[in-house]
């Protein structure tokens, strides 16, 4: 199938959910089933079902981050072009992969095939990746434990997510750069951005401006549903801004670069 199917097949959901959340917001009403305002860059999060079963018990909020992006992003993309609908069907992905519990409420994957995939190494299911959390499968290391920037092993979906959100307490905004190839097999480069204002561990803040750039590629079927998502990047990136603040007390030490919701 050509790119003109595949961007009818998707372009078509996205914007009649886009238009109903636009539509619901210029008469002035809130639409869910947990009163979620229609967020213009994840389409689908204020029609979730009822009975979705969200990891902090309700859907999360971008709106600081949202503030954040179209504030520092560096691309702005035509509406309805196949970078920015790549780019708000990542963003959905976000949504679910990092505040769903069970596989069985993703909208955006093929739970019976998804695979994760970092930097080449061996892929996670969908399973592992809700119970382990997005950040320790990025951020997992195969330097020697001594030299860990960001213990995997030792951290819970709850305490990355936790340190994270401190140190970018505006969130981590993320936007396509690029993308290089259209459906079935979408391959983009990407960018992340925050500001280090509060601190990451043992380390305090040093309020600079903190960006990761990477390679992704999303393998989907005809429904635009993800089968296998790669991502390619360097954590030094993060990590050589983020161990530069001073070392602070332990008692004033309590958060995820890929996922800039408040809970």
């Amino acid at each position: 199938m050509g790119l003109h199917h595949w961007l009818l097949v998707w372009l078509k959901k996205e914007t009649k959910q886009t238009m109903e959340g636009i539509n619901n917001i210029t008469k002035g009403s809130s639409i869910g089933a947990h009163g979620v305002v229609p967020d213009k860059f994840r389409a689908n999060l204020h029609l979730e079902a009822p009975t979705v079963e969200w990891r902090y018990g309700k859907p999360p909020t971008y709106e600081s981050a949202n503030h954040l992006f179209e504030e520092g992003r560096t691309k702005v993309w035509p509406k309805g072009s196949l970078e920015e609908t790549v780019q708000n069907a990542v963003k959905s992905w976000q949504v679910e992969i990092n505040n769903k519990t069970r596989l069985q409420d993703f909208n955006t994957i093929n739970p019976q095939k998804f695979k994760f995939f970092v930097n080449g190494r061996e892929g996670l299911t969908g399973e592992e990746v809700v119970r382990i959390g997005t950040f320790n499968a990025l951020l997992k290391s195969a330097l020697p434990e001594e030299l860990h920037h960001f213990k995997a092993h030792e951290e819970t979906f709850e305490s990355a997510h936790n340190d994270f959100k401190t140190c970018f307490p505006r969130g981590f905004a993320w936007e396509v750069i690029e993308v290089y190839s259209p459906p079935p097999l979408i391959t983009y480069k990407f960018r992340h951005w925050g500001y280090f204002e509060g601190p990451y561990k043992a380390h305090s803040p040093t309020t600079e401006l903190v960006q990761l750039f990477g390679m992704g590629t999303l393998k989907v079927d005809s429904s635009m549903k993800v089968e296998e998502a790669h991502f390619y990047f360097d954590p030094a990136e993060l990590f050589g801004s983020l161990l530069k603040g001073n070392k602070i007390a332990a008692s004033f030490v309590s958060g995820c670069p890929f996922s800039d919701a408040q809970k």
